[in-house]
């Protein structure tokens, strides 16, 4: 079985290059720096991809995980308020969101021989 924590450490600096490479006004930390409820996502995510989920399906796990954390739809990421404009449904995401959904999945796949 793939190391899970190694996988998601390469997931979340991917995203947070694709964050600065996109513009997000507040990109994440990297990932020795990163909150360990942020961490915990990235592993989340790895462990629904390890499984098969398609990017739709990991973002539902994503706003799950979000909203069981207190997290709710705002227009401004916002960890202190608990906020983000990517909880709402995959079809409503922007191309670039899909983009970075995809790199995640595809980084799983890659880095786990045989899934």
């Amino acid at each position: 079985m793939a190391d899970v924590e190694a996988i998601a450490r390469v997931c979340h600096d991917a995203n947070r290059a694709w964050q600065i490479v996109t513009g997000d006004p507040a990109p994440s930390p990297p990932w020795d720096e990163a909150p360990q409820w942020q961490r915990d996502s990235a592993v989340d995510g790895v462990r629904h991809a390890l499984n098969g989920a398609s990017p739709e399906q990991m973002h539902q796990a994503w706003c799950d995980f979000k909203a069981a954390a207190g997290w709710t739809y705002g227009p401004v990421k916002d960890a202190a308020a608990r906020t983000h404009p990517c909880l709402v449904p995959y079809a409503e995401l922007d191309p670039a969101q899909h983009r970075k959904d995809d790199l995640f999945v595809a980084i799983v796949r890659a880095l786990s021989p045989g899934i």
